[in-house]
């Protein structure tokens, strides 16, 4: 148990013994916001204004527990009603700035920041100065506390592409048995990802951080997102994906700021799945993008540092990436600390067919189906393709329905039907991977790839 739980745990026996401790009470929310607790926090706060409805640094605190849980309307609800206040705390502003920065408002978030400081100067954040683009004046401290924009306008974060970008973080409601089949690969993730979470303890002996990274290529559909998602939910951790367009921007140096802000957002909130998708757009192999003689070589440099930790603790950050063409990514990504587990995602062999189609028509209206022959007739298929043959039998029950006035429940012969019009889509992948796996195999890293072929 972590210091920050011992605190915790001390604060909540205390307030057993004087429930009406108002002040008390928001030390143990704070204590827990410090220690990435929010919903905690918020539980505890909704108790205090029970009793304090007006309090206006228990409701500020409130907003910083919703701002940390990503709820940016719950937010801003009670900042908004703060505002409205002859003495609006100073941390308000502050968490108002933050807000307003998250939305691309830049010049209005500075302001927010100038009052934060202005009302106590204590509150001073270099890391949200920065990303503002404030600085105090003539760089040295000043008496009167005001902040200026750096050089006439926004410093290079928040430049002509707007705010340093972050995502969205969410809580999904899916862990492992919502996903068929895939067994050797959860067992891996549980190793390398669950375990750690649930037993620090033990890590913590052996001088292990808990974090790391878990690379899952195979051809599209095979279900590497809804996996990674999946392992958020399995131990109740944050989830953040990020695609091409989170990171990727036209103006010099901001495709950094950007993917530095979004591994930022997962320190701080931990524990945290970071899950990278198409990873090959942003990692691409060095020698490529000397070639195409694009600027892509600051960006992947960058992206191997935040994956070091250089510029931030990545205690409790996991990181998930996923590809579909691991021969384009740069080797300097398979390096251990990096993504130093490589797993082969292959298309869903018979038995977890059956399941993944029982799982797709678990919520629908069914009637005597045989998923046992249905997955014997799907060899090849993805758990896309498999999604798209669930699709068209609904499509044909719906199209009766209308007709006849009376809904039918999916039988056997309906996905039976469906499949003539479906046909495995992973049969391109799989031709080229034949080559990299016979001729560019350094280093085993396609040999499952390999077995699978049975080349």
């Amino acid at each position: 148990m972590s210091a920050g739980d011992d605190t915790i745990r001390s604060l909540r026996e205390a307030l057993k013994h004087s429930p009406d401790n108002l002040p008390l009470r928001r030390h143990l929310a704070e204590t827990m916001l410090r220690h990435g607790r929010p919903e905690d926090a918020e539980i505890e706060l909704r108790e205090a204004l029970g009793k304090a409805p007006d309090d206006a640094d228990l409701k500020v605190t409130l907003a910083r527990a919703f701002y940390d849980q990503g709820k940016t309307s719950h937010t801003l609800v009670v900042i908004e009603e703060l505002l409205k206040l002859r003495d609006t705390p100073p941390r308000a502003y502050l968490v108002h700035a933050r807000v307003l920065l998250g939305q691309g408002e830049i010049e209005k978030a500075v302001r927010a920041y100038e009052k934060a400081i202005e009302g106590d100067r204590s509150l001073a954040d270099r890391d949200l100065a920065d990303r503002l683009g404030v600085s105090p004046r003539g760089e040295t401290d000043s008496d009167d506390g005001a902040f200026d924009v750096v050089g006439g306008k926004l410093r290079e974060g928040a430049g002509p592409g707007g705010p340093t970008r972050e995502g969205d973080l969410e809580r999904p409601d899916v862990a492992f048995d919502d996903v068929g089949g895939m067994e050797a690969l959860k067992e891996q993730i549980r190793v390398k990802i669950i375990h750690p979470l649930e037993h620090p303890e033990i890590y913590e002996a052996y001088g292990k951080k808990v974090g790391g990274g878990i690379l899952m290529y195979g051809p599209p559909g095979c279900g590497k997102t809804h996996l990674a998602r999946a392992t958020a939910g399995e131990v109740k951790a944050w989830f953040l994906a990020v695609g091409i367009d989170d990171v990727l921007e036209m103006w010099i140096g901001k495709s950094e700021h950007n993917l530095h802000a979004l591994f930022e957002q997962a320190r701080g909130h931990t524990p945290c799945v970071l899950f990278f998708d198409e990873v090959d757009a942003l990692g691409a192999k060095r020698s490529d993008v000397l070639r195409s003689g694009s600027g892509g070589r600051q960006l992947i440099n960058q992206f191997l540092s935040e994956l070091d930790g250089i510029k931030g603790d990545n205690d409790g950050v996991l990181t998930l990436a996923a590809t579909n063409a691991p021969w384009h990514l740069d080797s300097a990504f398979r390096r251990p600390g990096r993504f130093d587990r490589i797993i082969f995602v292959p298309p869903p062999d018979e038995k977890a067919r059956g399941e993944i189609l029982r799982l797709l028509c678990r919520k629908k209206p069914v009637e005597d189906i045989d998923f046992d022959w249905l997955a014997r007739k799907t060899d090849g298929m993805s758990g896309a393709d498999l999604q798209s043959v669930v699709d068209v039998a609904v499509e044909g029950k719906l199209a009766d329905a209308i007709s006849t006035g009376v809904p039918q429940p999916l039988r056997t012969k309906d996905l039976g039907d469906a499949l003539a019009t479906v046909r495995p889509s992973t049969k391109e992948w799989f031709a080229t991977a034949r080559n990299y796996a016979l001729y560019s195999n350094e280093g085993g890293i396609y040999d499952d790839v390999v077995k699978y072929l049975n080349l």
